[in-house]
């Protein structure tokens, strides 16, 4: 059994791993609505920061219904984020995560004022850790030729 620190770092190590988060979030008409996003920072998988559009429609729908899910996945496991977003406005943090990726995906400069940071707060953060490609093709392949459960790796949710 591994300790919360040892899970802790799993979450972090698939989630610095992953190029692309998916931000799934309710939509004001109360539909699920997913769409990529670039994560900016992360000091722990309890905060983490991405920039968007004030005058999107996730803006809009997270004013009314925080909660969101952050879906993370790479070689090294998936990562699901459960968590509440806010709206931040903080021009210093906009200035110190702005980057080329953001150059190029949002319209000026940090100082644009449509230009604002999504900071989530994730509460727990449910892991699959991958036992790497070769492995992972094996327990595939041992599932389907025998009665046995494929081992695909450690699962367990910890709480941020």
């Amino acid at each position: 059994m591994s300790t919360h620190d040892d899970q802790l770092g799993t979450v972090t190590e698939i989630m610095r791993a992953t190029r692309v988060a998916i931000l799934t979030y309710v939509s004001e008409a109360g539909d699920l609505v997913s769409a990529p996003m670039a994560t900016q920072q992360f000091e722990h998988p309890g905060t983490t920061w991405f920039i968007t559009e004030r005058s999107s429609e996730k803006v809009a729908a997270l004013g009314a219904d925080p909660r969101v899910n952050v879906a993370y996945s790479s070689d090294a496991g998936w990562v699901s984020l459960t968590g509440t977003a806010r709206v931040s406005e903080d021009l210093d943090k906009l200035r110190e995560l702005w980057d080329a990726g953001a150059e190029a995906f949002m319209s000026g400069s940090p100082e644009d004022p449509d230009n604002v940071l999504l900071e989530v707060d994730g509460s727990s953060a449910e892991f699959w850790e991958s036992p790497g490609k070769v492995t992972a093709a094996v327990q595939f392949a041992k599932g389907l030729v025998s009665d046995d459960r494929p081992d695909m790796g450690d699962n367990d949710t910890v709480s941020l």
